[in-house]
């Protein structure tokens, strides 16, 4: 039987106004930590409030999922921002989620940047480095999420953060570690059974199967299920039960 322990998180409050995307209160009593948005790619300060609420009254850590400035691309365009509006923008952002979750009985546990930012950062040290000095100059014992062997962990290091490594498991990966373009064919996965084997076997083994078939070496402290993709309770149910079945701990990591 395996052992050991891993995170289980979700891109949550990403709803806006009278649009709601995803289940945020089902995907709560599944995962273990909250990647909350701070209301530049997604989320209403009423929305980000109540999911701050539901996540303390589940024990669920919450997290400040930072973004560019771009609601209208639900933050999934690159945009060339000097750094110290890139600065401004992410302290900014963990500010506003930082008050609510205050007022919900918590705090903001943790920062992962979204969409284009989070991909941008695997390889623009510019853009790495000013993330990691926002996140530094707000609270240097906040931990981030994001992947293994891009410049932000470089980044974060050198200014003394502490990372964690996650590993997707309804996104498909190139045989560089990075991931596919969601602009891309197959670039998100579907079939829960697949899923949930594919994030047993990235946690167990250390290995993830990249799209060109070869496999690849992935550390994994964290998986990310995507909130806002079709069938994100059943995947994150499925991903759940399949590991607690093979005496995987899920847990939040801090």
């Amino acid at each position: 039987m395996t052992t050991g322990a891993v995170d289980l998180n979700a891109d949550l409050g990403e709803g806006f106004g009278v649009w709601t995307l995803g289940d945020d209160d089902a995907m709560l009593d599944i995962v273990t930590s909250a990647n909350v948005a701070c209301g530049f790619h997604a989320g209403d300060p009423a929305t980000l409030r109540r999911v701050c609420r539901s996540a303390v009254e589940r024990g669920v850590q919450i997290g400040a999922q930072v973004s560019y400035r771009d609601l209208a691309g639900f933050g999934r365009r690159f945009i060339d921002v000097s750094t110290e509006d890139l600065i401004a923008d992410v302290m900014y952002q963990i500010g506003a989620l930082s008050a609510l979750a205050s007022a919900a009985g918590s705090s903001v546990a943790y920062v992962k940047p979204h969409g284009a930012l989070y991909n941008s950062i695997v390889t623009n040290r510019q853009q790495a480095h000013a993330v990691a000095e926002a996140v530094h100059a707000v609270d240097p014992g906040l931990p981030v999420l994001g992947l293994a062997g891009s410049v932000f962990f470089t980044a974060a290091k050198d200014v003394g953060l502490t990372t964690v490594a996650e590993a997707f498991a309804d996104r498909a990966y190139r045989p560089d570690g990075q991931l596919v373009s969601r602009r891309e064919r197959n670039a998100v996965l579907h079939d829960v059974d697949e899923i949930a084997d594919r994030v047993l076997t990235m946690v167990t083994t250390g290995r993830v199967t990249a799209v060109d078939g070869s496999t690849i070496p992935i550390t994994v402290e964290s998986v990310c299920v995507h909130g806002d993709s079709p069938g994100a309770v059943q995947i994150a149910t499925a991903v759940r039960k399949r590991l607690i079945a093979e005496g995987v701990a899920v847990r939040a990591f801090r």
